[in-house]
């Protein structure tokens, strides 16, 4: 079972859910869909559904079994957010998985799924008066060292909105590959196959994608590469770094290449983009791609650990982008373990990684070239403490105002020159982005 595996296996879920489609060819695209609501909805209502099976328990729920647990999650996920499925449907399916542990236990499983049926408008909550911290991380599904984070940051309605958004599956944005077709041509082409397609609103070459019932990976449009599957907020941070025909480029944590690839289209492929990877295996996916999007000669993949970049290199670059790795709290709707994956041990050690990256970065950078610190995360720790530090120990650096400097995305900009992106706000995944001039 998926949900088992993941009690243990902290990949993220989409991966084991490619790998159990991919063992199982036959499944439609109706039960894709059913098995990743049912997935998905139990990782990001996780809290909450085990309060609410803590209150037909009459001894503590961290008894149970994990694998009786996780079916009554699942059920009681079905009988409380899905209502196309009929609560007898639900609870006759958990009780027949349940047998394989017993008759008894599967006696146990229907009692208490059949009073969650029962007694379901009297559900309770801890207090929001006397306890407004538990009340949100069990209300809205969340560890409280998050919520007393976000509570410090934002503010009490700020905070209560990004949670509920949060918990709300986001649209899938596609970014245009300019190399083989042009937006307008690529929403014709979707629109004729009845899909629900719209322009971004500031991207422009993005697409938003909405009610989609089928894998898009599995799309024709996908597989000859008329497009790329990016969040527009990621977009939008080629386009701040402002790279250009003949730039020699550096992509310090390329990942599978998605900004690398789209620089390139930007350089109207005139000049060098280095990507840079620890990992082998993305910089191989990342190397098939720009082969096959004849982007060979201009995306150079170098396997390397970032934080040595310095002594990797005998030359000095007009831009460097660095997509530092970071708690990826800003991207929760989408991938809702991280709600679970992630500790604030992490994000202090994670900031400590961004300061040295950043310190290797502009070593790397020619005199007047420009760096863009980018992450997708909301953390103070991780963002504007990271740069003010950065500045304070490298004078020779001065920050730009992204807003003065991309004027068509002052919108997104707040008052210091940070780009930023909220999902309760602007629909996008939770981005930062610095930019630095040496």
């Amino acid at each position: 079972m998926i949900l088992n595996r993941l009690s243990h296996d902290f990949a993220f879920s989409d991966r084991i859910l490619k790998a159990y489609f991919d063992k199982r060819p036959d499944l439609s695209d109706r039960d894709k869909a059913f098995i990743l609501n049912i997935v998905q909805g139990v990782i990001r209502w996780r809290l909450r559904l085990d309060w609410i099976v803590g209150q037909f328990l009459s001894f503590p729920s961290k008894r149970l079994d994990p694998y009786i647990l996780n079916i009554l999650r699942m059920a009681v996920y079905q009988i409380l957010f899905m209502d196309r499925v009929p609560e007898f449907a639900a609870v006759n399916e958990a009780v027949n998985q349940s047998k394989k542990k017993g008759r008894h236990i599967a006696n146990t499983v229907n009692a208490i799924l059949r009073n969650i049926c029962r007694s379901k408008d009297k559900i309770t909550f801890p207090d929001r008066r006397r306890d407004y911290i538990k009340f949100l991380s069990v209300f809205y599904s969340y560890p409280e060292w998050l919520v007393k984070n976000w509570l410090k940051e934002l503010g009490k309605e700020e905070t209560e909105r990004l949670l509920n958004a949060g918990n709300s599956p986001p649209d899938i944005t596609i970014r245009t590959n300019t190399s083989t077709t042009n937006r307008d041509a690529l929403l014709s082409l979707l629109h004729a196959q009845g899909i629900d397609a719209a322009k971004t609103r500031y991207s422009p070459v993005g697409i938003v994608i909405k009610r989609l019932q089928r894998s898009i990976e599995d799309m024709a449009l996908h597989r000859d590469g008329s497009f790329f599957i990016q969040d527009e907020a990621s977009q939008l941070c080629s386009y701040i770094l402002g790279p250009g025909p003949g730039d020699m480029i550096l992509d310090m944590c390329a990942g599978l290449g998605v900004k690398s690839v789209h620089m390139a289209e930007l350089i109207e492929k005139k000049g060098k983009i280095i990507a840079l990877d620890i990992n082998p295996k993305r910089l191989l996916m990342l190397a098939h791609a720009s082969l096959r999007h004849n982007l060979d000669d201009i995306i150079h993949p170098v396997a390397g650990d970032a934080l040595y970049a310095s002594s990797l290199f005998n030359c000095f670059f007009d831009k460097v982008l660095i997509d530092a790795p970071c708690s990826g709290l800003g991207t929760i709707s989408r991938h809702p373990d991280m709600k679970w994956t992630k500790t604030e041990k992490e994000i202090i050690e994670l900031s400590g990684i961004q300061k040295r990256m950043l310190d290797v970065a502009s070593k790397l950078l020619k005199k007047n070239g420009r760096m863009l610190y980018v992450t997708c995360t909301i953390s103070r720790e991780e963002n504007e403490m990271v740069v003010e530090s950065f500045l304070k120990e490298h004078p020779g650096f001065r920050l730009l105002n992204i807003g003065s400097e991309v004027a068509w995305l002052k919108d997104l900009v707040d008052k210091r020159g940070f780009f930023r992106t909220f999902p309760h706000i602007h629909g996008m995944d939770g981005f930062f982005c610095a930019l630095f001039s040496k």
